[in-house]
Protein backbone atom coordinates (compact mmCIF):
# COMPACT_ATOMS: atom_id res chain seq x y z
CA UNK A 1 0.00 0.00 0.00
CA UNK A 2 1.51 3.02 -1.08
CA UNK A 3 2.23 6.03 1.76
CA UNK A 4 -0.71 8.36 2.48
CA UNK A 5 1.38 11.54 2.23
CA UNK A 6 3.86 13.79 3.14
CA UNK A 7 6.11 13.97 5.98
CA UNK A 8 3.64 14.04 9.11
CA UNK A 9 6.38 15.05 12.01
CA UNK A 10 9.96 15.11 12.44
CA UNK A 11 11.61 15.69 16.08
CA UNK A 12 14.62 16.86 17.20
CA UNK A 13 16.46 16.15 20.28
CA UNK A 14 17.86 19.28 21.73
CA UNK A 15 20.10 20.51 24.28
CA UNK A 16 17.24 22.85 25.97
CA UNK A 17 14.15 23.21 24.57
CA UNK A 18 13.77 26.74 25.45
CA UNK A 19 16.23 28.15 23.79
CA UNK A 20 15.63 25.58 20.69
CA UNK A 21 11.94 27.21 21.17
CA UNK A 22 13.00 30.45 21.10
CA UNK A 23 15.32 30.10 17.95
CA UNK A 24 12.77 28.32 15.78
CA UNK A 25 10.02 30.59 16.95
CA UNK A 26 11.80 33.79 15.85
CA UNK A 27 12.98 32.35 12.36
CA UNK A 28 9.15 31.22 11.29
CA UNK A 29 6.94 32.76 13.94
CA UNK A 30 6.34 35.40 10.88
CA UNK A 31 5.76 32.36 8.52
CA UNK A 32 2.93 31.73 10.40
CA UNK A 33 4.29 28.62 12.78
CA UNK A 34 3.43 28.54 16.53
CA UNK A 35 3.45 25.87 19.37
CA UNK A 36 0.79 22.97 18.13
CA UNK A 37 0.95 20.80 20.48
CA UNK A 38 3.07 19.74 24.03
CA UNK A 39 2.71 16.27 24.94
CA UNK A 40 4.60 14.29 27.35
CA UNK A 41 7.29 11.82 25.89
CA UNK A 42 6.57 8.28 25.47
CA UNK A 43 9.29 7.93 28.76
CA UNK A 44 6.90 10.34 30.63
CA UNK A 45 9.79 12.21 31.88
CA UNK A 46 9.72 15.20 29.80
CA UNK A 47 8.00 17.20 27.34
CA UNK A 48 7.68 17.05 23.79
CA UNK A 49 6.85 20.51 21.71
CA UNK A 50 5.34 21.07 18.52
CA UNK A 51 5.28 23.90 16.40
CA UNK A 52 3.65 24.27 13.05
CA UNK A 53 1.12 26.43 10.94
CA UNK A 54 -2.45 24.15 9.94
CA UNK A 55 -3.59 21.62 11.98
CA UNK A 56 -2.88 17.99 10.30
CA UNK A 57 0.21 18.95 8.25
CA UNK A 58 4.13 18.67 8.80
CA UNK A 59 5.31 19.37 12.77
CA UNK A 60 8.43 19.87 13.83
CA UNK A 61 9.42 18.64 17.38
CA UNK A 62 11.76 19.81 20.16
CA UNK A 63 12.71 17.45 22.78
CA UNK A 64 15.32 17.24 25.90
CA UNK A 65 18.13 15.12 24.28
CA UNK A 66 19.69 12.95 26.80
CA UNK A 67 23.03 14.26 26.15
CA UNK A 68 25.88 14.48 23.74
CA UNK A 69 26.12 17.22 20.42
CA UNK A 70 25.17 17.13 17.16
CA UNK A 71 27.51 16.87 14.56
CA UNK A 72 27.13 18.70 11.21
CA UNK A 73 27.57 15.75 8.78
CA UNK A 74 27.60 12.85 11.39
CA UNK A 75 24.96 10.40 10.97
CA UNK A 76 21.59 12.19 11.79
CA UNK A 77 19.87 14.95 10.19
CA UNK A 78 21.84 16.71 7.76
CA UNK A 79 19.23 20.16 7.60
CA UNK A 80 16.02 20.62 8.15
CA UNK A 81 14.55 23.13 5.00
CA UNK A 82 11.25 25.52 5.25
CA UNK A 83 9.58 26.74 1.96
CA UNK A 84 8.02 29.99 2.05
CA UNK A 85 6.43 31.70 -1.21
CA UNK A 86 8.72 34.67 -2.24
CA UNK A 87 12.47 35.28 -2.05
CA UNK A 88 11.67 38.37 0.23
CA UNK A 89 10.25 36.46 2.98
CA UNK A 90 13.42 34.09 2.65
CA UNK A 91 15.84 37.69 2.93
CA UNK A 92 13.12 38.82 6.00
CA UNK A 93 14.26 35.06 7.41
CA UNK A 94 17.81 35.73 7.12
CA UNK A 95 17.38 39.07 8.81
CA UNK A 96 16.01 37.74 11.74
CA UNK A 97 17.93 35.00 12.23
CA UNK A 98 21.34 37.52 11.69
CA UNK A 99 19.40 39.92 14.84
CA UNK A 100 19.01 36.95 16.66
CA UNK A 101 22.83 35.98 17.09
CA UNK A 102 22.28 32.66 14.67
CA UNK A 103 25.33 31.39 13.47
CA UNK A 104 24.90 31.70 9.47
CA UNK A 105 26.39 29.05 7.09
CA UNK A 106 25.30 30.66 3.73
CA UNK A 107 23.52 34.26 3.24
CA UNK A 108 20.04 34.58 0.72
CA UNK A 109 21.69 33.39 -2.36
CA UNK A 110 20.26 31.82 -5.90
CA UNK A 111 21.62 28.39 -6.52
CA UNK A 112 23.59 27.23 -9.02
CA UNK A 113 22.00 24.25 -10.08
CA UNK A 114 18.09 24.68 -9.98
CA UNK A 115 16.92 28.30 -11.20
CA UNK A 116 14.43 30.12 -9.12
CA UNK A 117 15.72 28.51 -5.89
CA UNK A 118 16.91 31.18 -3.12
CA UNK A 119 17.64 30.08 -0.17
CA UNK A 120 19.78 30.58 2.95
CA UNK A 121 21.33 28.49 5.51
CA UNK A 122 21.70 29.09 9.15
CA UNK A 123 22.68 26.72 12.67
CA UNK A 124 20.09 26.15 15.37
CA UNK A 125 21.76 26.43 18.83
CA UNK A 126 22.44 22.94 18.65
CA UNK A 127 24.38 23.28 15.56
CA UNK A 128 21.62 21.72 13.11
CA UNK A 129 21.29 23.34 10.07
CA UNK A 130 18.15 25.23 9.06
CA UNK A 131 17.65 26.10 5.60
CA UNK A 132 14.53 28.37 4.48
CA UNK A 133 14.03 28.72 0.69
CA UNK A 134 11.86 29.94 -2.12
CA UNK A 135 11.27 28.28 -5.34
CA UNK A 136 9.46 29.25 -8.36
CA UNK A 137 10.26 26.46 -10.00
CA UNK A 138 11.50 28.15 -13.21
CA UNK A 139 13.15 24.46 -13.76
CA UNK A 140 11.91 20.83 -14.62
CA UNK A 141 13.34 18.77 -11.98
CA UNK A 142 11.62 18.98 -8.60
CA UNK A 143 12.83 16.75 -6.01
Amino acid sequence: MPARGGVHHIDLAVSDVARSLAFYLELLGPLGWDVAARYPTYRGSEEVVYLGTTPGEGRLGLRPADGGTHSYYGVGVEHIAFEVDTPDEVDAAYARATASGARIHYPPEEDRDEPGYHAFFAFDPDGIRVEVFAWTRESLSDP
